[in-house]
């Protein structure tokens, strides 16, 4: 496959799949779906790492020389995904459509948090994101908020290389 990539001219991503896999792993952290009531399902799964990713990319939004390691993270998780729905089952001609509708979901999460953290906080958005209209317990959205709120201040106290590096900090 590498040897493919080369041929066919395909970005050096750098970091960002380390990145990604940070990124990756704090979403599977259990405190997410045992206190913060995450569904423990694909899409509960897919909505934690799509918090996680956007609070990511507006981090490194804020820094012009994060434009293409941006890229490159938000290529990675393309490929993940595209890997994901082959691998439960969906075919070829259907995953530009799924690909498609994730794509505007995260853009969607974006502009949710985005708004959040500008305004009067993440918990409207995680009901409708993460939750999926099905309120939590006041008690889990917030854990979820609390923690998201928490990561998105230490990803601040960061250096960009350090972010772009792969430090995701739990």
């Amino acid at each position: 496959m590498g040897l493919l990539k080369r041929l066919f001219g395909a970005s050096d991503r750098g970091t960002a799949p380390k990145l990604y896999d940070a990124i990756v792993a704090a979403g599977r952290a259990p405190h997410w779906y045992l206190q913060g009531e995450v569904p423990d399902t694909i899409d509960g799964r897919f909505d934690m790492i799509a918090a996680i990713l956007s609070l990511v990319l507006l981090r490194l939004e804020s820094d012009p020389q994060a434009i293409a390691p941006s890229t490159a993270l938000a290529e990675c998780f393309i490929d993940d995904m595209d890997g994901q729905l082959r691998e439960i089952g969906i075919g070829d001609i259907v995953v530009g459509k799924h690909m498609g509708r994730m794509m505007g979901m995260v853009g969607g999460r974006l502009d949710a948090y985005r708004a959040g953290l500008a305004g009067d906080g993440l918990g409207p958005a995680l009901v409708r994101n993460l939750y999926r209209g099905h309120p939590p317990t006041d008690a889990a959205l917030a854990h979820v908020e609390t923690h998201l709120l928490g990561l998105r201040d230490r990803l601040a106290a960061l250096p960009t290389a350090a972010v772009l590096a792969g430090e995701v900090p739990q």
